[in-house]
């Protein structure tokens, strides 16, 4: 009964077409779905951002999307406006499953982004996430989702800090590779004991 499937943030602004699309991100969909049923737990999460917040470029007079500040708690990219509550940006790919046992909203703090499942951008802030999995006896998480080198990544080194087991189906996610971002993050999974398949 230790088992979890995590799906992050599979959402309309990560698809093509979206404010911040992931090359392919539609592609993974059916997948997921199928994967669904072999586990104990599934999981969604929503990047539920509210209007204004402060990763979007927009809130930054001057500064260029995708560019690069220092927050109080470190460098953030700031993002186009994207995942805003409410917003069909927001809603959940057509065609997911969203029958799992659990959605977490996460980035709905104003001030601090929140790329993991696990913990705001500060890493000291949790979402509830590793509560929820340890309280139903959940040891091993699998990854999936959008995108592979910022929300997937980050949850999966959590994952692996808060003494899970960690698996990442490559072929069930799709990255942004934002200068190297997504060569970067596969190495650093990678060396954390993060398991990589497909």
């Amino acid at each position: 009964m230790g088992e979890a499937l995590v799906v992050i943030d599979v959402q309309n602004d990560f698809l093509p077409g979206g404010a911040l699309a992931v090359a392919g991100g539609d592609e993974i969909v059916p997948g997921i779905n199928a994967l669904m049923d072999e586990f104990h737990a599934v999981v969604l999460t929503q990047d539920w951002h509210p209007a204004g917040h402060s990763s979007f470029a927009s809130s930054h007079p001057g500064a260029a999307p995708m560019s690069l500040t220092q927050m109080p708690y470190g460098p953030q990219v700031l993002w186009p406006d994207h995942c805003v509550q409410g917003s069909e940006g927001a809603a959940f790919a057509p065609g997911l499953r969203v029958d799992g046992d659990l959605i977490l909203r996460k980035g709905f703090r104003p001030e601090v982004d929140s790329y993991s499942a696990f913990f705001e951008n500060d890493h000291t802030t949790p979402t509830g996430l590793e509560g929820y999995l340890k309280s139903r006896g959940i040891t091993s998480v699998t990854l999936v989702g959008l995108a592979t080198d910022f929300c997937v990544a980050y949850s999966a080194l959590d994952a692996v800090k808060l003494g899970f087991t960690v698996e990442l189906r490559r072929d069930l996610c799709r990255g942004i590779d934002l200068d190297g971002s997504l060569g970067a993050a596969v190495e650093e999974m990678r060396g954390a004991g993060v398991m990589l398949r497909g």
